[in-house]
C-alpha cells in the first residue's frame, strides 16, 4: 500500500486522514511496509493512536507535524500509523509489548520493531524535546538510529528476549495449567462480588483515578440481593450519571474521569461505552427496585447516539475530547456564559435556579470553568420549568465550535449499540435496532468476509462477529423471526471457521481445540495470533464469543454450538476459579453453559413473553414465535415452559407460576 498522502481518499479513519499530510511519510501497516523496511534496512516507526484521543492530537502536534522530527523519522525509520480501533489485532499484540517493555499502556502508543515486526522498545507518549524526566522524542530517535546502525546486535537481542515474553502474555490462556475438575461458578460469581463490594469506594466506581466506569462489574453485582451490592451498584450508577462524566447538557458519557470523584471527565465520547452502559443501568433498573431514573439514564444515552453519532450505514465511533483544539471547550461553562445564553432567550429569570441545579459557580473545578453536574437532590430527568433553559444552554453550546466526530462504523460497537437498544423493549428503538442489524449484514460483509467496519479496510475481529451473533440472538428473542436466529448461525458459523484455534468441538467431542483468536484466519500481516482473554474498557473476545454460543445455542437446543462454549469455559476454569475479578464477562458467559434456562411460549406475544422481558435475564434466553427452533416443537401456544439443561417443568400459563418456575430453575 502507497504512504497514507497517496492513498487519502481510500482511508476510511479519519484518524489516518488527519495524519496524512504530515511531513512524516507514514505507511498504513500492511506487508508492503514490512517489505521496505528489510529492503532500506531501517528499523520500523508504529505510532498507534485514534481519533478521540486528547493525547494522541498533543503528539501530533509538537512532533509528527515539526519539520525537523519529520526529517528524522523520514532519513532512518520506516513510519507506520494505525488507527487502534480498526485494526485492534495490531493495537493488542505491540500493547502487550509495550506494557511489558515500560510497565504501562495507553495512547498514542509508540513502538520501534525489527523489519519483521519484532518489537524491541516502547512507550506512549513522548514530548518533543526532555521535559519532567521524560526523554525528548527528537533525543530517543537519535539514539534509536544510532543503536540500529552500530549496536545492532543489542536490538535484535532485545527483540529475541521480549519475543518469548510477548507471546506467553499474548496466548495468556494456553499456558494456564490445572484445569479445575468441578468448576463452581456460583463459586465464583460470590468470590467476585465479595471483591467488588471490598473495592467500591465511597464515591461509586471500583479504582483510583483515573476511574473508569466498569459495567461489567456492576452487571456481576446485580445478581445478588443483599445489601452492600445493592448499596455499591446504587452508589456507583448515581454517582456516574449524576456528575461530569455524564453530559447533562448534550447527553451521553465520556470515557473515563480524571479523578476518583467523577466530576472531570477525559471528554472524548465512544460508543462502545453508551452502549455498555445503557445496558448496564437498563438491567440495574430491572434488577434493583426503587430507582426508574437508571432506566431515564440509558434512554437518554441512547438518544445521545441517534442524535449525534448517527451516519449513513450505522452509527460513528466517537466524538473527540477537543474542539477548536481546546479540551472540553465545549462542555465547559462560566455563569456568565449561562446568564448570556438565558438572556438571549428571555429566561434571566431562571439563572439561580440553572446555576444551582447544574452546579455551575466561578471558578469551576476545570481550569476555572465549570463542568455541569447536578446538585444534591436534583432529578436526573430536567423538571418541566426549566426545559427551556436547558434548550437555550444547547443552543448556545451549538454555536461554539464543536468536536470532531470519527465517523466509521464498527461492526463490535453497533452491535453492542443494537443490543442496547433491544433492551428497553420500547417499540421505536426496537425498530431502529433491527434497521441496524439489517443494515450491517449488508456493509460488513463482503467477499465472504465479515469486516470490521464499512470500508472493508480490515477483517473483523472475533468481537465483532461475536457482538454482531449475540446482538442476532437479542433480536430473535424479542421479535422471535427465523431471520435472525438464520443470520446468527451463519455469523456463528463464521466465527469457528475463522477464529478458532484448532479442530472445533462438537456435542460427540467436545474437549477439542483451544479457543478463539481475537485475529482472523485470514490476516496476514502479524507476525503472531493474538488471544484475549482478560477484560477490559469492553468485554475479551473469549467472553463474547463464549455467551454468543452458549445463548444461540439455548435458543435452538444446538448441542454442537453449546460444546464449542463448554470448551471455552473449561479452557479458563482455573481462572475463573482463582481470579474472577479479572474476567467478570467470562463468569457471566459461563453461567449461560452451566446455568442457562430456556424460557419457550410458543406463539404470539402475551402477558407471559411481556414479563419475562421485563425481567434481568440473567443466564435465561426467551424462544417465542412459531419458527423452526427444536424447543417449539409440540408446544401449547401461549404457554410458558421453563427448561434447564434439556429438562423442562410443566407448562404454566400465570406469572405467578411462570415466576415460581424460575425461582426453582435458578437455584
Amino acid at each position: 500500500m502507497p504512504l497514507l498522502r497517496e492513498i487519502k481518499d481510500r482511508l476510511g479513519s479519519p484518524y489516518l486522514i488527519d495524519h496524512a499530510d504530515n511531513p512524516v511519510d507514514w505507511w498504513a501497516w500492511d506487508n508492503e511496509a514490512l517489505a521496505e523496511a528489510a529492503r532500506l534496512d531501517r528499523p520500523i516507526f508504529l505510532s498507534v493512536g485514534y481519533a478521540a484521543c486528547h493525547w494522541c492530537h498533543v503528539m501530533a502536534h509538537e512532533s509528527f507535524e515539526n519539520p525537523d522530527v519529520a526529517r528524522l523519522l523520514n532519513d532512518s525509520f520506516i513510519s507506520i500509523k494505525v488507527d487502534r480501533e480498526e485494526r485492534p489485532d495490531v493495537d493488542a499484540l505491540y500493547m502487550a509489548a509495550t506494557q511489558l517493555l515500560s510497565g504501562h499502556g495507553g495512547w498514542p502508543m509508540s513502538v520501534f520493531l525489527l523489519p519483521d515486526g519484532r518489537p524491541f522498545m516502547a512507550g506512549t507518549y513522548y514530548p518533543p524535546t526532555d521535559r519532567h524526566g521524560q526523554v525528548g522524542f527528537s533525543r530517543l530517535l537519535h539514539a534509536i538510529a544510532d543503536a540500529w546502525m552500530n549496536q545492532r546486535e543489542a536490538v535484535v537481542a532485545q527483540a529475541v528476549q521480549l519475543r518469548g515474553a510477548l507471546e506467553r502474555e499474548i496466548a495468556f490462556i494456553d499456558h494456564l495449567g490445572g484445569r479445575v475438575a468441578t468448576l463452581d461458578l456460583r463459586g465464583s460469581r460470590r468470590a467476585l462480588r465479595d471483591e467488588l463490594v471490598a473495592r467500591v469506594d465511597s464515591h461509586g466506581g471500583f479504582g483510583d483515578a483515573p476511574k473508569f466506569p466498569r459495567p461489567s462489574y456492576v452487571e456481576a453485582l446485580l445478581d445478588f440481593t443483599d445489601t452492600e451490592a445493592t448499596e455499591a451498584v446504587t452508589r456507583t450508577l448515581d454517582a456516574m450519571s449524576r456528575r461530569g462524566l455524564y453530559d447533562h447538557v448534550r447527553g451521553g458519557f465520556a470515557r473515563y474521569s480524571v479523578d476518583a470523584e467523577w466530576h472531570v471527565p477525559h471528554f472524548e465520547k465512544m460508543l462502545s461505552d453508551q452502549a455498555l452502559l445503557a445496558r448496564a443501568y437498563l438491567r440495574a433498573s430491572k434488577a434493583v427496585g426503587g430507582h426508574p431514573e437508571w432506566r431515564d439514564v440509558a434512554i437518554h444515552a441512547l438518544h445521545f447516539v441517534l442524535n449525534d453519532l448517527k451516519v449513513e450505514s450505522g452509527y460513528g465511533s466517537s466524538l473527540d475530547a477537543d474542539a477548536g483544539g481546546v479540551e472540553g471547550s465545549h462542555v465547559t461553562w462560566t455563569p456568565d456564559e449561562v446568564a448570556a445564553a438565558l438572556e438571549r432567550k428571555g429566561l434571566g429569570g431562571d439563572l439561580a435556579r440553572v446555576l444551582s441545579r447544574w452546579s455551575i459557580s466561578s471558578p469551576g473545578l476545570f481550569e476555572g470553568r465549570s463542568i455541569p453536574r447536578l446538585a444534591t437532590g436534583e432529578p436526573f430527568i430536567t423538571p418541566d420549568d426549566l426545559r427551556e433553559a436547558l434548550g437555550a444552554l444547547r443552543e448556545a453550546r451549538s454555536l461554539r465550535p464543536q468536536p470532531a466526530r470519527d465517523q466509521k462504523v464498527i461492526l463490535e460497537w453497533n452491535a453492542m449499540f443494537a443490543s442496547a437498544l433491544l433492551m428497553t423493549g420500547e417499540t421505536a428503538l426496537v425498530e431502529r435496532a433491527l434497521e441496524l442489524l439489517d443494515s450491517l449484514s449488508r456493509s460488513h460483509f463482503a467477499d465472504g468476509a465479515w469486516w470490521r467496519t464499512e470500508h472493508h479496510n480490515a477483517y473483523a475481529t472475533a468481537s465483532d462477529v461475536a457482538w454482531f451473533v449475540d446482538a442476532l440472538v437479542d433480536a430473535f428473542e424479542a421479535t422471535g423471526d427465523d431471520v435472525w436466529l438464520e443470520r446468527a448461525n451463519g455469523a456463528a458459523a463464521f466465527l469457528l471457521g475463522h477464529y478458532w484455534d484448532g479442530e472445533v468441538p462438537t456435542g460427540q467431542s467436545s474437549q477439542t481445540g483451544k479457543g478463539v483468536f481475537a485475529q482472523c484466519d485470514l490476516v496476514n500481516d502479524l507476525p503472531a495470533r493474538p488471544k484475549e482473554i482478560f477484560d477490559g474498557a469492553t468485554p475479551s473476545s473469549h467472553a463474547v464469543s463464549c455467551r454468543a454460543l452458549a445463548r444461540l445455542a439455548l435458543c435452538q437446543g444446538d448441542d454442537n454450538l453449546l460444546a464449542a462454549a463448554e470448551r471455552l469455559v473449561e479452557l479458563a476454569a482455573n481462572l475463573i476459579s482463582s481470579h474472577p475479578g479479572a474476567i467478570p464477562d467470562l463468569v457471566a458467559a459461563a453461567g449461560f453453559v452451566g446455568d442457562g434456562i430456556e424460557v419457550v411460549i410458543p406463539g404470539a406475544p402475551n402477558e407471559l413473553t411481556s414479563h419475562v422481558r421485563s425481567l434481568p435475564m440473567s443466564r435465561t434466553v426467551l424462544i417465542t414465535g412459531n419458527g423452526s427452533s427444536a424447543l417449539l416443537e409440540g408446544r401449547t401456544p401461549g404457554w410458558a415452559y421453563v427448561c434447564r439443561a434439556g429438562a423442562c417443568q410443566l407448562p404454566v400459563a400465570t406469572i405467578g407460576d411462570l415466576d415460581d418456575q424460575l425461582q426453582r430453575a435458578a437455584r
